[in-house]
């Protein structure tokens, strides 16, 4: 029998005995009885099987800036934060073979998720119940397999390039809950293939609203798919998703209203209007030493002090720590939980603001960025943006977007999708105890590897370069 199983059951097959043959007659004690569809309900309202995302993107990307000593002996004195450290300084191993952080959680969280979406999905025909309750929950299953299928692929694969994503190495497609079966990478376009259709699939059993954002519903497949062909470049599609999602949801906070942000007045990830489906970043807050995420001086610059993002979700390196310079995102401290990297109805706008500026409608390009900054500003602050070109409104829609997504991921697949367009074309550089550290446009640095610990142990898994 084939080894390659272990990349994804190590650690987790015993969690699906519910759907192995020697179980099939055993009762269980109290309400839960094998093969009934009201088991896999309970499986889907638990967070903790599905929301989880990526983190890596965020250290690798230029909203983060690690310059005082303090910081960089913490993240460089440990085994337990290499990870970061090298995201950061854009290494081509990420984690060390041979230490006791070999692994990426990262990779094995994204396909633990998929692995409990594939056992609802296998086993729920099977099950009984009512077509209708089963059809909604394989539905959900779908989106939040779709959602892991993204980050994974904008994570471990080249940005998508439709002349090349045919042939560019994915990420291992697996769709069934089975051990042994083949680990061969997928094509890039195969996975959006998949992503695509698993939302689309889905769309019509899914409710158009849940009681909680963790709940995937018909306007958090829309923008997953707003957000899906945006990283393709098909901007049309990208807008007309963003509006199916925008018609079912369309509220902001208002920052401008706030004196202060808290649990107390800012609404739980599970709730928030904006949010249309909850999904965490791995790994620690970005909030405390030695992670907390020190802002770079050209993302404080965009921002500026007036804003409420700034004034709001920012603090002084005093706040952190008396050794620390600078400034920091503080987000998630101040609402007490950890940071949204799921799709939301601010992307939704901006996804909108980009396709206008693309297809050079400047006025409208302006519109939907300044319908999200007139509610992250105080009245006597707001000033609307103006726009003197397309190529001026599309340079503007992605500093927003900078503005808007700090620390939530989206920036660092950002610069990988930008990459190849000349007006976002730069030369990142990053000193780290004396030695500097560059990432040009061409670089194979913006592919994440995969890490040495799964390619021995899988030696179909392809690695990347």
């Amino acid at each position: 029998m084939k080894q390659s199983y272990k990349l994804f059951f190590l650690g987790v097959t015993a969690l699906f005995v519910m759907g192995c043959e020697k179980y099939v007659d055993i009762k269980t004690q109290g309400n839960l009885v094998p093969k009934q569809a009201i088991n896999y309900r309970y499986l889907l309202n638990t967070p903790a099987n599905f929301e989880q995302n990526t983190n890596l993107g965020d250290f690798a990307s230029d909203e983060l800036s690690i310059v005082d000593a303090a910081q960089i002996n913490g993240l460089t004195g440990s085994l337990f934060y290499a990870y970061y450290i090298n995201s950061y300084t854009w290494k081509p191993v990420i984690y060390t073979l041979g230490t006791t952080y070999e692994q990426d959680d990262n990779w094995n969280r994204l396909y633990n998720n998929i692995l409990y979406c594939n056992t609802i999905i296998d086993e729920l025909p099977a099950a009984s119940g009512t077509d209708a309750e089963k059809a909604e929950m394989t539905a959900e299953a779908k989106v939040h397999r779709a959602d892991s299928y993204m980050a994974l692929v904008n994570t471990y694969a080249k940005p998508y390039q439709a002349s090349s994503a045919a042939t560019d190495l994915g990420v291992p497609l697996i769709l069934k809950q089975t051990v042994s079966q083949s680990l061969s990478r997928a094509s890039v376009q195969a996975v959006y293939n998949q992503i695509i259709e698993d939302l689309t699939s889905a769309i019509p059993a899914l409710p158009n609203s849940q009681a909680y954002n963790t709940l995937p519903s018909k306007v958090s497949a829309y923008g997953e798919l707003a957000r899906c062909y945006l990283y393709m470049n098909d901007y049309a599609n990208a807008n007309k998703c963003a509006d199916m999602a925008l018609a079912v949801r369309s509220t902001l906070n208002d920052l401008g209203v706030l004196t202060s942000v808290s649990s107390a007045n800012y609404p739980r990830r599970i709730t928030d209007p904006e949010i249309l489906l909850s999904k965490v970043a791995a790994g620690n807050s970005l909030s405390f030493s030695p992670t907390a995420y020190r802002l770079s001086d050209e993302i404080l610059a965009l921002l500026g002090t007036t804003d409420q993002r700034y004034q709001l979700l920012t603090v002084p390196a005093s706040t952190i720590s008396s050794t620390f310079t600078g400034r920091y995102s503080y987000r998630e401290a101040r609402i007490g939980e950890t940071r949204n990297v799921g799709p939301n109805v601010p992307e939704m706008m901006l996804i909108k603001a980009e396709y206008f500026a693309r297809n050079n409608d400047a006025t409208n390009a302006m519109l939907w960025v300044n319908n999200l900054r007139i509610k992250r500003f105080k009245p006597t602050d707001y000033v609307p943006l103006t726009a003197s070109s397309p190529a001026d409104a599309l340079v503007k829609v992605i500093q927003e977007r900078r503005r808007e997504f700090i620390g939530r991921m989206l920036r660092w697949w950002d610069m990988r999708r930008l990459k190849s367009e000349t007006a976002f074309q730069f030369t990142y550089t990053r000193v780290v105890n004396g030695t500097t550290f560059t990432l040009a446009p061409n670089s194979d640095r913006y592919v994440f590897p995969i890490a040495e610990f799964l390619t021995n142990l899988n030696p179909e898994l392809e690695k990347n370069p």
